[in-house]
C-alpha cells in the first residue's frame, strides 16, 4: 500500500478528514521550505503538496504566481524541489508528498529521469496540470512502475466521459477543482460541491480532495462533510508572503491548527 493509500485509510479508520496544504518550494527563500514543511505537519497536516516554480502557471491565480515567481528569482528549479523533498525525508519518512506542477519542467529533465529521481526522493505522488489523463499513457506507466501515484484534477464542468479517464488511469486521490477559474479569487461554495461529488464517487473509488477557495476553518469543515480531504493553497501562500521568512514558520503553523482542529471537532 502506498504512503497515500495508507494515510487516508488511517484516516478513514479514525473517522477523520485529510488536511493537504500547499506551499511553493523555494518561497520565499530555499532555506524556508524544509521548515515549512516540518510545521505543517506538526500543524495537523496529512498530506503535503509541494508547488514546482514555473514561469506561467496557468490553473494558479495571483498568490501563487507571485510565489513562483520569487521562487524562480531564488534559483529554484525541478531538481531542487527533488533535493528539498529529500532533506525533508531526513527526519520524516510518514508524510506522504505530492509534487504539483506543469509538464514542461518534466519534458525539460526528460520523463524517465524526473521519474527515476522523484522516487530516489521518496516523492510519493504527482500532479501535472497540463498533462491530459487521455494522453499521458507512458508518464502513468513510469509512476505506477516507481510506486508513484498519478493525480488528476476534476472540476464542475468536467465531462462523464473525463471523469471515468480519470478513474481508470488516476490514482491516490482525486483533486477536485471547487471554482471555475484560477486559485485563491474565490471562495468555495460547499453546498454546490456536494451536488458535484456524487459523480466522482460513482466512478471510481478514490478518496476526493478539494481544493481552490478553501480560506478558513468554517469552509474547511462545510467541505469536509462531503469530501474526504480538503487542500489549501493560495491562503497558506499569502500568509507566507505577508509573514516573510522570519515569521513565516509560526504563521502558518498558527494558520492550520485552528483548521485541523475544527475538522476534527
Amino acid at each position: 500500500m502506498s504512503r497515500i493509500a495508507g494515510r487516508f485509510a488511517a484516516l478513514q479508520a479514525a473517522g477523520r478528514k485529510a488536511l493537504i496544504p500547499y506551499i511553493t518550494a523555494g518561497d520565499p527563500l530555499p532555506a524556508s521550505t524544509v521548515p515549512l514543511l516540518h510545521a505543517l505537519v506538526e500543524a495537523g497536516a496529512d498530506i503535503l503538496e509541494i508547488g514546482v516554480p514555473f514561469s506561467d502557471p496557468m490553473a494558479d491565480g495571483p498568490a501563487i504566481q507571485r510565489s513562483s515567481e520569487r521562487a524562480l528569482k531564488n534559483g529554484i528549479g525541478l531538481a531542487d524541489v527533488l533535493k528539498l523533498v529529500e532533506d525533508f525525508r531526513k527526519k520524516d519518512l510518514q508524510t506522504p508528498v505530492v509534487l504539483m506542477g506543469y509538464a514542461n519542467p518534466i519534458e525539460a529533465m526528460g520523463m524517465e529521469k524526473f521519474v527515476a529521481a522523484a522516487q530516489a526522493a521518496a516523492v510519493d505522488g504527482v500532479i501535472v496540470v497540463d498533462y491530459p489523463p487521455e494522453e499521458c499513457g507512458p508518464f502513468v506507466e513510469l509512476c505506477g512502475k516507481a510506486a508513484i501515484d498519478c493525480i488528476f484534477l476534476l472540476a464542475p464542468t468536467s465531462t462523464d466521459a473525463r471523469i471515468r479517464e480519470v478513474a481508470r488511469v488516476g490514482t491516490g486521490y482525486l483533486y477536485y477543482v471547487s471554482l471555475k477559474g484560477v486559485t485563491g479569487v474565490k471562495s468555495a461554495d460547499a453546498a454546490d460541491i456536494s451536488t458535484h461529488l456524487p459523480r466522482l464517487r460513482a466512478a471510481s473509488k478514490l478518496p476526493i480532495g478539494v481544493g481552490f477557495g478553501i480560506k478558513d476553518a468554517a469552509s474547511a469543515v462545510a467541505i469536509s462533510k462531503s469530501a474526504d480531504a480538503v487542500i489549501i493553497g493560495s491562503r497558506i501562500v499569502q500568509e507566507i508572503e505577508s509573514a516573510g521568512a522570519e515569521h513565516a514558520v509560526a504563521r502558518v503553523k498558527a494558520l492550520l491548527m485552528p483548521i485541523r482542529k475544527a475538522l476534527d471537532s
